[in-house]
């Protein structure tokens, strides 16, 4: 047992000694890269552009001669040092992987190297002469000086360390700290520091401590064993009974740090959730961590409130898709439910079928609100200490329904931000975004696209004769039919007061004109009543404009859409306008060559049959061999302008 001992006194230190340093070196790295990044005129202009202004030399130089750092490099994000205090290693790439895997990534490298004491020495007494030149001659540039630092290493060296101190080693820390900027990576800084004094202490104050407990637990085990020599088994016994009293201590102290631990590590990853899909996969998977022994399930309100959607499982749990809040007792009477617990119990319709397993409901709150139901079970095999688990599963529960409301929160706010509040249609600025984004899909693709401009015509005198609760209720109801209008990436918004735009992604031109007409008699046999009275019939008017003929930039689309729209006005309104100079693009681009006339004048308040067109379409598409000549002309009411 000595020697054991005394083994373990001497060896076991260094790894905590060599943890212990490379956490101390971590955080004075940190603290060494803050005052470079802090001192520097520019630093992200520095990293950038790999170079170093007179003054920056001068503070890096201080730094050296301020801090345990012996030498460090500057490198660009190519990993080129293009400042060190060696002035040879100046213009040098980083040929390690770690550098590129690492650090380029973000992420800090340590590693520790022995060094002969020479270079050590030598690189700490050309900093002072380097600190003594810039001091002589501030605003100078020293990088030509620091080109012979390496040079003279060795002559230093002889200097400054003979015999066999010469060909001591020492013990250096090499840390790689990555310089990010708005998460993209722009360099790294290397620090060089001789660790090894600072190891040598530690480790003989770690080996004095477990010298120490090592002495006190010898110690305590040899007068225990003459306690057990001299005393009869009841002393024995008693002394056993006390070691598992402590060993259930720490088993439970352990425990719940473990359990702490998981829950803020729960608590963090929540809270940095996107969407209710990717918070309750997250619930899952550390629910299995924290509550091993028992299995569970989520519930979350839909948006009716009707019923709640099962959201997660974990455990072996099971699942329903709906369960009604009138199955759970726990929803019921409005506090955590426990199955088993009293003389008497029932079983939550949701829980059927039944084993006999105790189990818990927690309603999920979340500001004054039940937005869910965590339910948990336990484990076959695990049911007497299913029960200790009761205060770590509502803090759980706690935990997940303060997410959840996040979530929503968040996810409705963000509604509101793109949603036009009277109408429910997409406002100007998702309306601007999305337009921008299909117009670089069809950049992209060559998909066709198409924009339609509408306009509730003499809407000004509608409120003025029916008042403005009455407008209201026509932009809620032409809205509404735009809405319907839309189908798979197509989207209705309203930019303001009584103007609607349809954005139509892969949608060919003669479709797009289609479909305004379409639109047009749609809301045209709109009939609304407000209060005791018809009110009269709604007429819109639209301009259509379509990718690229009328615009490769979203405001030259909707300018075109726009003055196709004052055309439709000008020309009586409730009909619809091509912009200027297109002609409907057919579907199949062998077909494409066929021209229509632009300069064909457009035919007013002629309604268009749909049918027939699309059945015209049709037949065109499924003849190959029909001539270009007997192509269908275009709608008479939206002929090309």
């Amino acid at each position: 047992m000595l020697v054991i001992t005394l083994a373990a006194v001497y060896w076991a230190p260094a790894p905590i000694a060599e943890r212990l340093i490379r956490d101390d070196i971590h955080a004075q790295a940190e603290l060494w890269k803050k005052q470079v990044i802090l001192q520097m005129d520019d630093a992200e202009n520095s990293f950038t552009t790999s170079s170093v202004t007179a003054h920056d030399q001068r503070f890096l130089r201080l730094l050296v001669e301020a801090t345990d750092v012996y030498r460090f490099h500057l490198f660009d994000s190519s990993g080129k040092i293009f400042w060190s205090t060696d002035g040879a290693q100046i213009g040098t790439m980083a040929e390690s992987d770690y550098f590129h895997q690492l650090v380029a990534k973000g992420l800090v490298y340590y590693k520790t190297e022995d060094k002969p004491a020479w270079e050590v020495t030598a690189a700490q007494h050309i900093k002072v002469q380097q600190q003594a030149a810039t001091d002589d001659s501030y605003g100078h540039d020293h990088t030509h000086d620091q080109g012979h630092s390496h040079e003279n290493l060795t002559s230093v060296s002889q200097s400054y360390l003979t015999g066999d101190a010469a060909d001591a080693m020492r013990q250096v820390a090499e840390i790689y700290v990555p310089f990010m900027h708005n998460g993209h990576f722009d360099g790294a800084i290397e620090f060089y520091t001789d660790i090894t004094e600072t190891r040598a202490n530690i480790l003989n104050r770690v080996r004095l401590l477990l010298a120490g407990i090592a002495g006190a637990v010898v110690m305590t085990m040899i007068t225990a064993g003459m306690l057990l020599h001299r005393n009869n088994a009841r002393h024995v016994t008693q002394l056993n009974r006390r070691n598992d009293k402590e060993r259930d201590i720490i088993d439970q102290q352990l425990r719940l740090a473990r359990e702490v631990q998981l829950l803020g590590e729960l608590n963090e990853w929540l809270q940095s959730s996107h969407s209710l899909e990717e918070l309750f996969e997250m619930v899952a998977r550390f629910m299995t961590h924290i509550l091993p022994n028992a299995e569970g399930s989520v519930y979350v309100y839909s948006n009716s409130r009707d019923v709640l959607d099962g959201s997660a499982k974990w455990n072996g749990g099971t699942v329903k898709p709906h369960i009604h809040p009138e199955e759970c007792w726990g929803l019921r009477r409005g506090r955590t439910y426990e199955y088993g617990a009293s003389e008497v119990d029932f079983v939550c319709d949701h829980a059927e079928p039944h084993d006999g397993r105790p189990y818990y409901c927690f309603p999920i709150l979340a500001h004054g609100e039940t937005v869910g139901l965590m339910h948990l079970r336990a484990a076959a095999g695990h049911e007497a200490n299913f029960r200790q688990n009761k205060k770590l599963a509502r803090m759980c529960a706690e935990q997940i329904s303060m997410a959840i409301a996040n979530v929503r929160m968040r996810d409705q706010l963000q509604d509101q931000s793109v949603r036009d509040p009277l109408t429910g249609l997409f406002n100007r600025r998702h309306m601007t975004e999305t337009l921008r984004k299909a117009i670089g899909n069809s950049q992209s693709t060559g998909a066709p696209l198409s924009l339609i401009a509408v306009d509730v015509d003499h809407f000004k005198k509608f409120n003025d004769n029916h008042g403005h609760d009455a407008g209201d209720m026509i932009l809620r109801a032409v809205g509404s039919a735009l809405e319907k209008a839309c189908d798979g990436d197509q989207i209705a918004c309203r930019p303001g007061g009584e103007e609607f735009t349809l954005i139509l992604p892969g949608v060919y031109d003669a479709d797009a004109l289609i479909k305004a007409e379409a639109l047009r008699q749609a809301v045209e046999a709109i009939s609304l009543r407000y209060g005791d009275k018809t009110l009269p019939t709604v007429t819109i008017s639209l301009g259509v404009s379509h990718y690229p003929q009328h615009g490769s930039m979203p405001q030259d689309l909707m300018r075109s859409a726009d003055e196709a729209l004052y055309e439709a006005k000008a020309h009586g309104r409730n009909q619809v306008q091509q912009a200027m100079g297109a002609a409907p693009q057919p579907r199949d681009a062998s077909v494409a060559n066929t021209s229509t006339d632009a300069s064909a004048p457009a035919i007013e308040d002629t309604p268009i049959d749909v049918k027939n067109w699309d059945q015209d379409r049709a037949s065109d598409r499924t003849d190959p061999d029909a001539k270009k000549g007997d192509d269908k002309p275009s709608p008479p009411a939206v002929a090309a302008q």
